[in-house]
């Protein structure tokens, strides 16, 4: 290959240079500027005689000086004398001008670019034991706002949002849906969470817990969730140190790969299924949708996981009675979660109390509270008997719903579906016989033609192929015409409705439905949970499932006597006859009430006097 022209190896050797980026660019210019003068300066002190600007025995350093000045400060050479000099004095000052017009672009052009990197939210942060969030969807503005919540108590703390989106648009969409974050400060960044790159930005090494959310505009969004947790626990920088991740799916199908991936670093909520068993759950006893949604969110009351080495040898249930401000549901042994034991199981070295308290800081022991057996009714044990159950609309949760709502019911029981299109499951089960209509919920003619009052439970699904907004509007009207046909017909209806929106929770109350499930809310209050304990995951686990123990609400007058003054204790001792854990009490004179939580009480004083009336309830978990 020929040797390329000088001209050329020049010119492309100039290129690069100009390529170089800031610095480069101003060493150029500062370069040109230096030979320019000293060129000048050689020309004046060779064969310019008259130097009348400055001393005839000045050195030449001093004229360099002088003629530096000069490109700062035109205005300089306005005495000198000599028109040779004067005309070489013109060239330093008109190229120094121009040379450092070129040094403040340059300068200004590299300020600008610095502005808009950060802008972009391409920096690293800097952070330790903060929550790192990657990805966005709706859920992200209620996992912030219950993760400041969580870290009132923990003085300041850090939240890292990494989303494939614009920092300032994150930033804004943040500050206009939450308030009042306290010590929390929250900082997004752009980046690609499945880019090993990227992720070095929101530093997850040095991350308390990691949430990981699937996009919202995608058709399969787990397999970015996925990929985020593959680049996490295989990243070259992954220390010792295991992760803490918690991650959102979509599809039961994907859970499988989704623990080969994860491994025991990370924990998996599937929405789908945790709305399909607490919607099942709900239908069935109205008022459990906000025991679920207080344990579930971090102003209240909500389940810690706790040591008490001082009941080691004491029976579960004298633990529940030596814990003053809390209530005890289950025990932590060796890394699995039993819910309820039996109240007689003894504690042993190493176990943990799984307890309902309103703070980690009110969790301790007092003195063993004497059980007040006065006012404890007979168990009154009731047959199960066949139900129908009447769902309206079809979403990806409905399959794990009739699943779970076949484990519920008793033998003969109905579950007819009403869509618009086709159903997803039309199959018979052992024990739910299921039938299918197609038409539109919203029409009232065809509501009636149904004939909802003559089915024990009504369950309102959101159709979640359309807007959010679109679909909570047609759940609106749903339940608008179904609680007009209840009252014409001088019946009550138990109505059970998932929403997307908890903003129009309050709208929908007016039509008096009994359960609301905010799908998109419970799901992301169940991310900011586990990404605080990942021990709750297990907990939910069985909670939300009908195999082992789960939340009931039985009539007060199966456990104590109405219109009796009794204390908790009674609750607790009646509920340990039956085997179950009493964990609180639902007042029916408050169920409409949202300032008193409609009417749910979960972890009351145990010295607290209490007098029930017909239709108040007892919460207890009790095996399934």
């Amino acid at each position: 290959m020929p040797t390329p022209p000088l001209s050329e190896r020049l010119r492309y050797r100039f290129y690069v240079w100009m390529a170089g980026g800031t610095v480069a660019l101003m060493g150029l210019a500062t370069l040109i500027f230096v030979v320019v003068l000293g060129v000048i300066t050689w020309v004046v002190l060779a064969i310019v005689d008259d130097k009348t600007s400055a001393d005839p025995d000045d050195a030449a350093f001093d004229f360099i000086w002088g003629s530096l000045m000069r490109t700062l400060d035109p205005g300089t050479m306005g005495g000198d004398r000599g028109w040779w000099f004067r005309l070489l004095m013109l060239i330093v000052t008109i190229g120094g001008l121009v040379i450092v017009a070129s040094l403040i672009g340059i300068v200004s052009g590299a300020f600008d670019s610095r502005v808009e990197h950060l802008r972009k939210g391409r920096s690293r942060v800097l952070e330790k034991d903060h929550t790192l969030i990657l990805g966005w969807n709706s859920k992200v503005f209620t996992i912030v706002q219950e993760l400041a919540t969580a870290n009132e108590s923990r003085g300041r703390s850090h939240i890292v949002i990494l989303a494939d989106r614009d920092k300032v648009d994150m930033e804004d969409e943040i500050r206009a849906a939450t308030q009042n974050l306290g010590k929390t400060t929250v900082t997004c960044r752009t980046g690609d969470p499945k880019s090993l790159r990227d992720l070095e930005i929101g530093s997850p090494q040095a991350a308390r817990s990691i949430i990981l959310l699937g996009p919202a505009d995608v058709a399969d969004p787990d397999i970015d969730v996925i990929k985020a947790a593959l680049a996490l626990t295989n990243s070259p920088r992954h220390s010792d140190t295991k992760h803490h991740i918690v991650g959102e799916l979509a599809d039961p199908d994907n859970l499988d790969i989704a623990r080969i991936v994860g491994g025991d670093e990370a924990k998996w909520i599937v929405g789908p299924e945790l709305i399909g068993r607490i919607t099942v759950q709900t239908c069935r006893q109205s008022g459990l949708s906000n025991v679920y949604q207080e344990l579930l969110d971090f102003e209240r009351n909500e389940i810690y996981i706790t040591d008490q080495p001082e009941l080691i040898g004491a029976t579960y249930f004298d633990a529940q009675l030596a814990l003053a401000e809390s209530t005890a549901i289950g025990i932590v042994r060796r890394g699995s979660v039993i819910m309820n034991p039996g109240a007689e199981e003894v504690l042993e070295p190493g176990d943990q109390l799984v307890v309902i308290a309103e703070d980690d800081s009110t969790i301790e022991l007092g003195p063993p509270l004497v059980v007040d057996g006065v006012g404890i009714a007979e168990r009154v044990r009731t047959e199960a008997k066949p139900e129908r159950i009447l769902l309206l609309g079809s979403n990806a949760a409905l399959p794990n719903m009739l699943t779970e709502l076949n484990q519920y019911v008793a033998p003969g029981s109905i579950a007819t579906i009403v869509t618009r299109g086709e159903p997803r499951v039309t199959q018979n089960m052992d024990r739910m016989a299921i039938t299918h209509q197609r038409g539109d919920a919203t029409q009232r003619s065809f509501l009636e033609s149904l004939d909802p009052t003559s089915y024990d439970h009504v369950v309102v699904l959101a159709d979640m192929s359309i807007d959010a907004e679109q679909a909570d509007s047609r759940t609106l009207v749903t339940l608008l015409q179904l609680r007009d046909i209840a009252r014409r017909n001088g019946k009550d209806l138990n109505i059970v409705t998932e929403m997307l929106d908890d903003a129009n929770r309050e709208l929908a109350e007016v039509t008096e439905a009994d359960d609301f499930i905010i799908s998109d809310k419970l799901v992301a209050l169940a991310l900011a949970q586990i990404s605080e304990n990942g021990t709750l995951a297990d907990v939910f686990d069985v909670l939300f499932t009908s195999k082992i123990a789960e939340m009931y609400l039985h009539p007060a007058n199966e456990y104590v006597q109405l219109g009796t003054d009794v204390n908790f204790t009674a609750l607790m001792e009646a509920a340990r006859f039956r085997g179950e854990t009493a964990i609180g009490f639902r007042q029916a004179a408050n169920s409409r009430n949202k300032a008193e939580g409609y009417g749910v009480r979960l972890n009351p004083t145990k010295s607290e006097r209490l007098t029930f009336a017909a239709g108040d309830e007892v919460i207890v978990l009790a095996e399934a």
